[in-house]
């Protein structure tokens, strides 16, 4: 490992979090769960959703812009529908209830579709459909972002990354977080994430078919990235369903839409995202055995095609991520030195001890 980069024991880690969470006016379950989201995206290699988010956090419990202490409430139920207005509580606090909320309405009707309006960022997708998942139900999450994607053929920001998360429940026998199958990717190429570990790490270049310049061109320049756009992915198609995820989320409940949004660099204003749990019961289509037991043969199936050149083994959505999970419980996660500073600055100024 490389002297800018620091190896933290996971368990420290989430105890760090939450201490500065709570410190930074979270209550003290709320920064329990927050600290165990923000781990969950560290663990798993996806660190632009990890505790690389957690300087952003700080910075919003600290100057008012979420509120450390909201629950949100239940606006409407009608049948395996519910609306739930978040209001501006932190957005892992809005999404275990309302990922709760899709479940129990499926359990209720076979479906479950809880959408959540005026909340906030709520770590990686994949946290709550696996928490969906858990309950032996298909777990669908979708929500819109900050304004940072320029529709296909234009140089302005219209909508954000809008990832798509699907989780499968265990198989039988299996842990409860070993969902067989876990889909969370972001409409655009990388997440906006991607750019800022770029520029954390101080690397002034990217990789090519990541994003674009403020005039709507390809760059590889991080700077330039970050003063543009984030690139569609797979062109007009990414746009396409970028936009479908803005309908089924901010409009569909009423939020806020397009520019409307905040974010996590905007201090002028709220976030006021908007998100979408949806649950399904295969067990109203079958036995929720029989279902899990195809699709472990349908990807046993998948997983039997012959390698391509250059690559060992096929693997499907989740594997990469479930590997570097069982890496980083056993030796630590790794954090640049520049983000490690970064967060000991805020636990000075909140008066939290710096772990040795």
């Amino acid at each position: 490992m490389s002297a800018d980069y620091k190896v933290v024991e996971a368990g420290l880690l989430q105890g760090y979090a939450r201490q500065l969470l709570e410190a930074a006016g979270a209550a003290p379950a709320h920064a329990v769960l927050t600290a165990e989201c923000l781990l969950f995206g560290s663990l798993r290699g996806v660190d632009s959703h990890g505790l690389q988010l957690l300087t952003f956090y700080l910075d919003q419990l600290s100057d008012g812009r979420v509120d450390g202490m909201g629950k949100g409430h239940v606006v409407s139920e009608a049948g395996a529908c519910m609306l739930y207005d978040g209001e501006n509580a932190l957005g892992q606090v809005v999404a275990a209830r309302c990922s709760d909320h899709a479940s129990r309405l499926a359990q209720l009707n076979g479906l479950g579709l809880a959408i959540a309006r005026e909340s906030n960022h709520f770590g990686a997708a994949a946290f709550w459909g696996q928490r969906i998942a858990r309950e032996g139900m298909i777990g669908i999450v979708l929500c819109n972002a900050s304004p940072a994607v320029a529709p296909w053929q234009s140089k302005e920001a219209r909508w954000g990354t809008n990832p798509i998360c699907c989780a499968l429940p265990p198989p039988p026998g299996g842990h409860p977080d070993d969902s067989m199958w876990l889909l969370d990717m972001a409409t655009t190429t990388v997440a906006m994430g991607k750019i800022y570990k770029a520029k954390l790490n101080q690397e002034p270049t990217i990789p090519p078919g990541w994003a674009m310049d403020p005039e709507g061109r390809p760059t590889m320049s991080t700077a330039a990235a970050l003063a543009g756009f984030l690139m569609p992915l797979g062109g007009y198609k990414g746009s396409g369903l970028g936009l479908m995820v803005e309908i089924l989320t901010g409009v569909l409940s009423g939020g806020a839409i397009s520019t409307e949004l905040g974010g996590l660099r905007f201090k002028d204003r709220r976030f006021r995202v908007s998100q979408f749990f949806l649950a399904i019961d295969p067990a109203r289509f079958g036995s929720r055995e029989a279902f899990t037991s195809r699709v472990a043969d349908l990807i046993t199936h998948v997983k039997s095609a012959a390698p391509a050149s250059g690559y060992d083994e096929v693997l499907v959505a989740g594997d990469p991520e479930w590997r570097e999970q069982c890496k980083r419980l056993q030796y630590g996660i790794p954090m640049t030195q520049g983000l490690w500073n970064e967060i000991a600055l805020h636990a000075k100024r909140l008066g939290v001890p710096v772990p040795d």
